[in-house]
């Protein structure tokens, strides 16, 4: 890596939306707090961001949120209580970020992801930055952002994860306009937020992670509403390439749209069945009820 190219040390979460999607469920619970079988969505989001080396976690919140910030302190009553029945606390463990690692800032009206990120404005600083999109469930090993972060040490600049969805797909996504192919690496001279089928230049879709320089900070400053009358990051991205460099890494796993109710669904069940501890009980509960 270049000994001017600053490292990647915080990562921002966007949690600030209402989950309607998931209603009742998530009437009074965080959507990011619903469990994918016995850990909450957020948690996977957090650990592939530490898996890639990221130290410190910035989640955009807003009013009903405080509980994800809570979910990651430290539950002295629990755990004292589980200390006293000779309970083993591993399975808090990933709950635990150091003291100073984690910062919530507010999103107090819903303007969009690129007004969620902005939001982080003066956390970010001057640095370079992760975002993580929980909603996309993104699996494998390494992890996603961890193959963004050793493409990043290549080229820098900045990055999209991106996935091949089938053309017909194309218009519920950001879409990028692909240039050279290097390996897992596409140089990426546009981006377009959620195109007709037929106007896309590519299948390769935004799938929820990036790694941005801070000059994104001041493009999303004076920056006006886009598709769906919301401040799109999306936008923010397409007026830096030319500036900056810009690739798109392909990711070399399977991605689940948790945002979506059979996304979730299906998260679950494919975790589930990777389980050492039940994946064998599932495949045969999965199996009695397809009728097999």
């Amino acid at each position: 890596m270049s000994s001017a190219r600053k490292p990647i040390r915080k990562a921002v979460f966007p949690v600030a939306g209402l989950g309607t999607r998931f209603l009742p469920a998530t009437k009074a619970v965080p959507k990011e707090l619903l469990p994918i079988v016995d850990r909450p969505l957020i948690e996977y989001a957090v650990d592939e961001a530490r898996d890639a080396g990221i130290e410190q976690m910035i989640f955009i919140t807003g009013r009903g949120k405080t509980a994800i910030v809570e979910h990651f302190d430290i539950a002295y009553e629990l755990e004292a209580t589980m200390a006293e029945r000779a309970k083993d606390l591993a399975a808090l463990d990933s709950t635990r970020i150091k003291p100073g690692d984690l910062m919530a800032v507010r999103q107090q009206v819903p303007l969009g992801l690129g007004h969620a990120i902005w939001c982080a404005r003066a956390i970010v600083g001057e640095e370079p930055f992760a975002i993580l999109l929980p909603d996309e469930l993104m699996v494998g090993t390494p992890g996603c952002m961890a193959q963004m972060v050793e493409a990043y040490e290549e080229v820098g600049g900045n990055l999209v994860s991106v996935l091949e969805v089938p053309r017909e797909e194309v218009s519920n996504y950001g879409v990028i306009d692909p240039g050279e192919i290097r390996g897992r690496l596409t140089e990426v001279k546009g981006v377009v937020e959620k195109p007709a089928v037929e106007q896309a230049p590519s299948n390769k879709i935004v799938s929820g992670r990036y790694i941005l320089q801070p000059e994104v900070m001041r493009t999303l400053e004076g920056q006006g509403k886009g598709a769906g009358g919301e401040i799109q990051l999306t936008d923010a991205m397409a007026k830096m390439i030319g500036r900056q460099p810009f690739h798109a890494v392909t990711f070399e796993g399977r991605r689940f749209d948790c945002g979506s109710k059979a996304g979730f669904v299906e998260a679950t069940l494919a975790l589930a069945l990777g389980r050492a501890d039940i994946g064998a009980e599932v495949r045969a509960m999965a199996e009695r009820l397809l009728g097999r």
